[in-house]
């Protein structure tokens, strides 16, 4: 057996899963780890970075400043770069999907013109804000809500042809057997996708660390993320400055968390997972770049 069949416990497609073209990219499951950089449009990020904090000043300088930091994520070794106009933290204010839209999209309308051959993804569980966003020059939906009932997200993608992340969520963290129900609620969610004509090979799961959970569930994400290859798809998991981090290390504040972040990005790695989505991207990267190489071929 070799370090990569080791990586990748015994699954539906674990070893054979179709490549996704995501922009002009065409991304190749198993060969190595791809890194996704966090762009946050948002005044309350809960890691601090949000591009639109009072001290960044006039709208104009969040994009300035949008690309400067695209351009420092591509640099360090990021993949694909993902931004969200609407902060997902316990207690968030809500956004409507027109303020949502006048942040997001001259952002990535910005970066597409910057960087045209690095794909964007939007994240974002409105379909109004992810038409525009597509229209920007997005080529990848990330909808934080992807297991609810709704399939209006999903006939975008298959609208559009483009890829779909479907990330696993619930109002409330109650759950009879968790990793049974995470799977089934993924399932699911996969199932209605497909119906609604998203292809197999456009279809990437994200088990939702942090989101509809308690840090005893968020922990056990991680451990059983080999379970997650009973989907047959690519799956993306993002850990990073996260609280039950923090809560582990005893209660240390976003900006001391990246040590936290790193072992669950090796751990991962060493599970199969196919993306990580990250803040901190030149030190994930160096860290994937070990991992792959005692899991799975070295990173391109």
């Amino acid at each position: 057996m070799t370090a990569a069949e080791g990586a990748r416990p015994p699954g539906p497609n674990a070893e054979s899963l179709a490549p996704t073209q995501i922009g002009t990219r065409l991304f190749e499951w198993g060969r190595c780890t791809y890194v996704m950089g966090i762009l946050n449009v948002t005044p309350d990020s809960f890691s601090g970075d949000g591009l639109l904090a009072p001290q960044a000043g006039y709208p104009g300088a969040a994009v300035a400043a949008a690309v400067v930091q695209a351009r420092r994520m591509v640099d360090e070794g990021a993949d694909i770069l993902d931004v969200g106009g609407e902060s997902s933290r316990p207690g968030h204010d809500p956004v409507d999907a027109a303020e949502e839209a006048a942040r997001v999209v001259p952002v990535i309308s910005a970066i597409h013109a910057a960087l045209p051959e690095v794909p964007v993804s939007v994240d974002t569980s409105k379909p109004a804000v992810a038409e525009a966003a597509l229209e920007a020059g997005a080529s990848l939906l990330n909808d934080v809500w992807g297991v609810s009932d709704d399939a209006a997200m999903a006939r975008l993608a298959a609208a559009r042809g483009v890829p779909l992340i479907v990330m696993h969520n619930r109002a409330q963290p109650e759950y009879r057997d968790f990793m049974a129900e995470l799977l089934e609620d993924l399932r699911a969610a996969l199932s209605r996708a497909l119906a609604v004509g998203v292809p197999c090979q456009n279809l990437i799961v994200d088990p939702g660390f942090g989101f509809g959970k308690m840090p005893e569930h968020n922990l056990e994400v991680v451990r059983e993320l080999g379970r997650l290859r009973q989907l047959g798809q690519p799956i993306l998991l993002g850990t990073s400055r996260k609280s039950t981090i923090g809560r582990v290390l005893g209660g240390l504040p976003t900006e001391d968390r990246l040590e936290g972040t790193l072992a669950t990005t090796a751990i991962a790695i060493a599970a199969g997972v196919d993306i990580i989505r990250v803040h901190d991207v030149r030190a994930n990267v160096r860290a994937a770049l070990v991992a792959d190489a005692i899991c799975r071929s070295e990173r391109p």
